[in-house]
């Protein structure tokens, strides 16, 4: 069997990922071959395959606007105890004045990233036999691209995760190879199908939204808001195609697919990076992964039947 652990783009909110995947490989002793990850979730997997839980949970309760963005483009302020975001302007004309084709810059993320996934773990994944693969969008040639850590560079890595991660045209454009480069979520939100064709056999997939609809968007008050709105509409509908395509690869070829959606809505703008909610988030991905195996576990009357019993009923090749 090859087990794949898949998440899903959620900026900010990846924190919640970080819960899910700590209660799965900590408390379930989940061991995956395969780890994709899409924008958030592509500064996830390094760590994940080492099992460093809890470098993971340090980088990501700790970060901010300023470890992110070099020019931030977001302004942020309270407005009847609600976060509204507008545009920065006086950022973005300087982004403008120095011809940058963006908003806003991320080079501080770059730096991140480098930093906290090291040539030593690079090398150490590598020799482990565990493959990591990040999305990409590829703008040039109007395609979607999965970059696996095997068929790079250390310093080609750290580039594709960098560019999965840049939400345009608020964060930085990737240039390599004569290509541009931004977001892997643009086409690949949930990259479940590209676990499939790598051979994976039982999938966890970590996907950071709701599995329904729960609320109806404000109408937008000016440019910069109604661009974030119409960027929501589309991932969300990527989302759910990437989904049930994914359903559908799964059933045909018999594949065993557990899904993780958030219970609730976590933000309305996923570019903010609240260091106190990102901490509150990761607490709640764990306690959501541990209430689901709990209700899993009651519809095989645990009262009844002893955990090894259990295990046993869930592993039989009929129930995958």
């Amino acid at each position: 069997m090859k087990k794949a652990l898949v998440i899903s783009g959620g900026g900010s909110k990846g924190a919640f990922a970080g819960g899910v995947a700590q209660y799965l490989m900590k408390k379930e002793k989940k061991d995956y071959d395969l780890f994709l990850g899409t924008s958030t979730g592509s500064l996830m997997v390094s760590h994940l395959a080492l099992g460093k839980l809890d470098a993971l949970k340090k980088l990501y309760t700790n970060v901010n606007q300023k470890t992110i963005f070099s020019n931030n483009p977001f302004k942020i302020k309270r407005v009847a105890g609600e976060k509204v975001i507008s545009i920065r302007h006086l950022n973005t004309f300087w982004n403008f004045l120095n011809g940058r084709k963006t908003f806003g810059e991320s080079k501080n993320l770059r730096s991140l990233i480098k930093k906290n996934v090291t040539k030593e773990m690079y090398n150490e994944i590598r020799a482990n036999n565990k493959e990591v693969v990040v999305t990409v969008s590829n703008l040039t040639a109007n395609h979607i691209e999965y970059k696996s850590i095997n068929d790079c560079t250390y310093d080609d890595f750290c580039d594709w995760i960098w560019g999965s991660c840049n939400y345009v045209p608020f964060m930085s454009l990737l240039e390599k190879n004569n290509c541009q480069y931004a977001d892997g979520g643009f086409g690949s939100l949930v990259p479940i199908r590209e676990a499939i064709l790598r051979g994976a056999t039982e999938i966890d997939a970590i996907i950071l939204e709701t599995e329904v609809t729960q609320f109806n968007r404000l109408p937008a008050k000016n440019p910069f808001s109604l661009l974030f709105d119409v960027f929501d509409f589309m991932l969300t509908h990527v989302e759910r195609h990437n989904i049930t395509i994914g359903k559908l690869a799964a059933n045909n070829k018999d594949i065993k697919l557990n899904l993780y959606y958030t219970p609730t809505v976590l933000t309305t703008n996923s570019l903010v990076f609240d260091e106190v909610l990102m901490r509150k988030w990761w607490k709640s991905g764990y306690k959501y992964a541990k209430s689901k195996r709990e209700e899993l576990m009651s519809e095989f009357r645990p009262d009844v039947l002893t955990d090894q019993e259990i295990e046993e009923f869930i592993e039989k090749p009929e129930l995958k």
